[in-house]
């Protein structure tokens, strides 16, 4: 375990602890290799290795300079990817597949303090939409030393490295795209040679979703795949050792988000799975073609399960739509065999939230009302919107809704929309967002809060207000740009004013490649139409944001400033893309009550006219 950068290890059968390369400090990324002989690590973008027995540490790939380094996952790959390793021990323990990062051709972003102008200024290399991305490459090192060997593939048609699997009865294997991300292979790599023969290649018109936890190689052969190629799926594939397909495991319409895990000794794959994108269920499915497949549990909600495979027990975490979350033991066929108790201070209250399906795309909404409400009074809604692409706002839980509910008790109606663009859904929903990352968005929000203020009269079509962090962010400030006859006041947490201003992955996967797209960056741009924005708009950023920067607003000020156009702002000094400081999200969640309250005004008596 690394403890400040420093690492220990600890006996568990004597209790002892002891510090591994004691006085050096940096330690990131340690794993112990499959036999516990080793613990590899990266420190400061070197990758090392430690013998337990003896202490020793040595370095197998040393950092070249400043911006080389060996090990560490790129920026893209941890921020858009999900990959949060850059190195791979072998099965056998005597060699390390590792990550050769060169981001000499990155741009630099800076992050200064506005608050201390004598401080030196942060610096990341970060990759806007149209330039260059870091060049990413991988070898084989081995715990011996002696220099790394290249895996060669065409790195220019396929510069992405997207996953790496090393399993035992697998080849070392790595996953790579081509930049528009239509394309990808899984290549088969000699470990030896550095030589890669293609196993599967997968193509889509629009884009193709990375599943970080495909492939699954299997010890008896083969792999598993988790495959999207129409509404179907995504749907869970058994492929043979040389790619081929075997059999599709899974049926139409039950969505595979994930492989848990595989029991080969019981021949049975666990994994994540949806149906309608409000609860994310665990399945147990087996491989060989024969026998029904089965939800761990039948209790409404969501659940998680950690295995171990040849374990005798798992542990599965049930999330309710209300009340506390269990993490009950079972045993390897799911028998209920204890419970592990939770020491989390529990909440006081749960959320008035219900759950409704509207419109004829059946858009998933949540509804939060006010703890005390009174079905007497008509009261303004706030559409609490995310509304970007890879999230759900509508989750059948009642315990995700806490600031929704804070913000429903000051005398509000809270309401979440999954639209077009949301997963779980449909491929053809999911990427219908293609050219346009707000148009599909806005409409289906407008269609979904009418559809809802018709059946429930207490909900006050003629006040709606939206506020949402991030992409949410960006879609309150879009939406009073385009639809300020609908939304009547917003506020916008770290918005994304300009894609091209984001990342290459992200930025090009919906939008396309700036210069040959141009007219869908503009089309998405808050920049577009922000002379048009005639609505009360509070924006709050954090000025060391080094996700969406701080700079992202100062653009969008320059253009409201110079349109003549009055707006309201709220920068948080040295805060970065989350809030998390205590007394900061209070003065936030407050502050964005008030503004609230004094545009959008406070519950009513009178009749409600019908939309």
């Amino acid at each position: 375990m690394p403890l400040s950068g420093r690492l220990f290890v600890l006996d568990r059968a004597s209790g002892a602890v002891r510090e591994l390369s004691a006085g050096k400090t940096g330690a990131q990324d340690a794993h112990f290799s499959p036999d516990g002989a080793f613990v590899g690590l990266v420190r400061d973008g070197s990758l090392c290795v430690i013998e337990l027995a003896s202490g020793a540490e040595r370095v197998l790939a040393a950092r070249e300079g400043e911006h080389v380094t060996w090990g560490p996952p790129d920026f893209i790959a941890q921020e858009e990817m999900h990959r949060y390793e850059g190195w791979w021990w072998s099965p056998d323990s005597r060699a390390i597949a590792v990550q050769r990062t060169d981001e000499s051709k990155v741009e630099r972003m800076r992050i200064a303090d506005p608050s201390d102008p004598v401080a030196t200024p942060l610096e990341f290399a970060y990759p806007r939409p149209g330039r260059a991305n870091a060049d990413v490459r991988l070898a084989v090192v081995s715990v011996d030393g002696g220099a790394p060997r290249f895996v060669e593939w065409d790195r220019a048609k396929y510069p992405y490295l997207c996953t790496v699997r090393w399993q035992k009865g697998g080849p070392l294997a790595a996953l790579v795209m081509d930049r528009v991300q239509q394309n990808e292979a899984l290549l088969a790599c000699d470990a030896t040679t550095g030589a890669t023969r293609t196993l599967l290649a997968e193509h889509d018109d629009v884009w193709i979703n990375l599943a970080q936890t495909s492939p699954r190689f299997l010890e008896k052969g083969g792999f598993l795949w988790i495959a999207e190629r129409d509404d179907s799926g995504p749907q869970l594939e058994l492929r043979g050792a040389d790619g081929a397909l075997v059999r599709r495991l899974t049926p139409w319409g039950l969505r595979v988000q994930s492989i848990v895990a595989v029991d080969e000794k019981l021949a049975v794959a666990y994994v994540n799975a949806t149906t309608d994108a409000l609860e994310n269920d665990v399945y147990v499915v087996p491989l060989g073609g024969h026998g029904e497949m089965q939800r761990v549990s039948a209790e409404p909600g969501t659940d998680e399960l950690v295995v171990r495979p040849g374990a005798r027990a798992r542990v599965r975490t049930h999330k309710p739509v209300a009340g506390p979350i269990a993490y009950v033991v079972e045993d390897a066929r799911g028998k209920a065999i204890g419970e592990l108790k939770s020491n989390a201070e529990p909440l006081p209250f749960t959320p008035n939230v219900s759950w409704e399906r509207v419109t004829q795309d059946s858009l998933a909404t949540a509804i939060v009302r006010p703890r005390d409400f009174d079905p007497k009074k008509r009261y303004p809604v706030v559409d609490w919107a995310y509304a970007g692409p890879h999230s759900n706002r509508v989750v059948h839980r009642a315990d995700g809704y806490v600031l929704e509910q804070y913000l429903a008790d000051q005398g509000f109606i809270v309401v979440a929309v999954d639209g077009h663009g949301t997963p779980g859904r449909t491929r053809s929903f999911e990427r219908s967002i293609r050219g346009d990352l707000i148009g599909p968005a806005l409409a289906d929000h407008q269609a979904a809060i009418l559809a809802l203020c018709g059946r429930h009269p207490e909900m006050d079509f003629e006040r709606v207000g939206v506020t949402g962090w991030s992409f949410g962010g960006y879609f309150a400030v879009l939406a009073l740009e385009r639809a300020g006859d609908f939304y009547k006041a917003g506020v916008a947490g770290a918005p994304v004013v300009d894609w091209r201003d984001y990342d290459t992955f992200y930025g090009e996967r919906y939008l396309g490649m700036p210069d040959a797209d141009s007219l869908a960056w503009a089309v998405s741009s808050a920049l577009t139409d922000a002379a048009k924005l005639a609505r009360p708009l509070l924006v709050i950023h954090g000025t060391a944001d080094d996700n969406v920067y701080f700079f992202h607003t100062l653009k969008l000020a320059d253009a409201l400033n110079k349109a003549g156009v009055n707006w309201d702002f709220l920068p948080l000094p040295g805060q970065a893309h989350s809030v998390i400081e205590a007394v900061q999200v209070q003065r936030v969640y407050s502050r964005m009550t008030e503004y609230f309250k004094r545009h959008l005004g406070a519950p009513g008596d009178s009749a409600p006219p019908r939309p």
